[in-house]
């Protein structure tokens, strides 16, 4: 049996909760049971910081690095865009300011990018080579891009446009609720836009995540496109998992 303190900690730092665990890197899967702890109000990095410090002693045989999951745009350790989260992000070196309270190597990285990485290492995209495009719909539309197991970041395309607005004003779950939409209408939305995607970036598999993905019988066959497309597996543990990936690889390293 493995020493605990070989695996990397996770973090998911959302909107409503920050849960963490470590992770087992060879099952991708938690090694002990999560711990989540509300999200602070106001959820400034020094607040935030204090939760993430008592998630890590949850787990006191752990020095591993930390990998923390932002919901926002990540470019090298700095927050550039805050969704849910307090606007004091916006700028702020992230990785420096968690590696310093908690007193250990933190790197953090998109939600997205983070549950994206997993899906593709471990879960519906595993094995799979080329341009995987990962992408979550939810209260907006996230996206990863995984090409041949390298992850490239903050692809953002529910940013895209579709029908000359935002393609997750369209299109993403929300959508569907706030309108009332049948799932027959949702997927004919869903189709425009997997279209574009695949105008854009001719990828080789397409991974639907978001807590809608559970729904995947009612709605999935009716997406009508080229490319092939199947649900995430992952759910809820993917971005821990990611996060724990992306610290795992970037430990020691010079970003």
């Amino acid at each position: 049996m493995e020493h605990p303190m070989e695996h990397p900690i996770g973090i998911d730092f959302g909107g409503t909760g920050i849960k963490g665990a470590p992770v087992d890197l060879e099952r991708g899967d938690f090694a002990q049971d999560r711990v989540r702890i509300d999200t602070p109000k106001p959820a400034d990095p020094q607040s935030v910081a204090a939760v993430f410090q008592q998630i890590v002693d949850s787990f006191p045989s752990s020095t591993t690095p930390v990998g923390v999951t932002v919901p926002g745009i990540v470019q090298r350790g700095v927050v550039l865009s805050a969704a849910n989260i307090d606007k004091a992000w916006i700028g702020e070196d992230a990785d420096a300011i968690f590696t310093e309270a908690l007193g250990r190597e933190v790197h953090v990285v998109n939600d997205a990018d983070a549950a994206g990485l997993a899906e593709s290492e471990y879960g519906a995209a595993k094995g799979r080579t080329g341009l995987v495009m990962v992408i979550t719909l939810g209260t907006g539309i996230g996206s990863a891009m995984i090409y041949n197991g390298v992850l490239v970041p903050n692809s953002e395309m529910g940013h895209l446009e579709l029908d000359g607005v935002l393609a997750e004003s369209r299109a993403a779950t929300s959508a569907r609720e706030r309108e009332g939409l049948s799932w027959a209408d949702w997927s004919e939305r869903l189709t425009a836009y997997f279209r574009h995607l695949e105008r854009l970036f001719t990828p080789d598999l397409f991974v639907v995540g978001g807590g809608v993905s559970k729904s995947w019988e009612k709605f999935g066959h009716l997406i009508e496109i080229d490319t092939e497309i199947i649900p995430a597996r992952l759910e809820n543990r993917a971005g821990i998992v990611g996060a724990a990936l992306v610290a795992h690889r970037k430990a020691g390293q010079d970003d």
